[in-house]
């Protein structure tokens, strides 16, 4: 059975801030090395967070250049955050992918509640027509969100994630170091509640969601 923890969200905002996965990418050949991703996690792949985190205030904008409000669009809905971009070329995907496998496996009724949010980390790169692609690919009903990387930054550390801006090597690989973690925000609080690592797999999100859909812990 998979270790659960509960934990005060201030202590865990300050590790969050410094677990960052390093994310590279040659700037658009995922077939070369990549930079090698490494967090940890001491609760397992899930943590109960004994006080959650307020959803961010952030306004920015959709994969149809539209104006997206979160708090707004995603009120009283069961709502999965992740920050990442699209050239990663191995947690990002795999962690969308995840997500998106255990959805399909949801009642219809239910698959039309969640609401799953990537917010890219890598804004000068991901505009919203790219953005978008990457997401059809995965579950076209994903939301994907880009706008002013201060912003995106800002509203981040807001739920203890850190996120640094993209980086080119002297190899002219790019690399983006970002917090690998998936917050499950409760439709009935509208708040932060539990947080999954990046080890989380297909199995563990199927097995959680049905709850986290009604907004009970895992």
């Amino acid at each position: 059975m998979r270790n659960k923890k509960t934990v005060l969200a201030a202590a865990f905002a300050a590790v969050a801030a410094l677990t960052l996965s390093a994310c590279g990418s040659d700037g658009g050949d995922s077939a070369k090395p990549v930079a090698d991703v490494s967090t940890s996690s001491a609760a397992g792949t899930a943590t109960v967070l004994d006080q959650p985190f307020a959803k961010p205030d952030l306004v920015l904008t959709d994969t149809h250049g539209h104006r997206y409000d979160l708090r707004e669009k995603t009120e009283g809905k069961p709502t999965l955050i992740y920050f990442g971009y699209t050239n990663c070329p191995d947690v990002c995907p795999l962690t969308m992918s995840n997500i998106a496998l255990a959805k399909r496996a949801l009642p219809a009724a239910d698959q039309d509640k969640l609401q799953v949010v990537f917010i890219t980390t890598d804004p000068d790169r991901d505009t919203p027509a790219s953005l978008g692609s990457w997401l059809k690919a995965q579950d076209p009903d994903f939301t994907g969100l880009t706008g002013d990387f201060a912003t995106i930054q800002a509203g981040a550390r807001k739920m203890g994630i850190g996120i640094d801006p993209a980086k080119k090597e002297k190899d002219g690989s790019i690399v983006s170091m970002h917090g690998a973690q998936v917050m499950a925000f409760s439709p009935k609080t509208d708040e932060g509640y539990v947080l999954y690592s990046e080890d989380t797999t297909a199995d563990d999100y199927t097995r959680d969601l049905p709850r986290l859909i009604e907004g009970k812990n895992p």
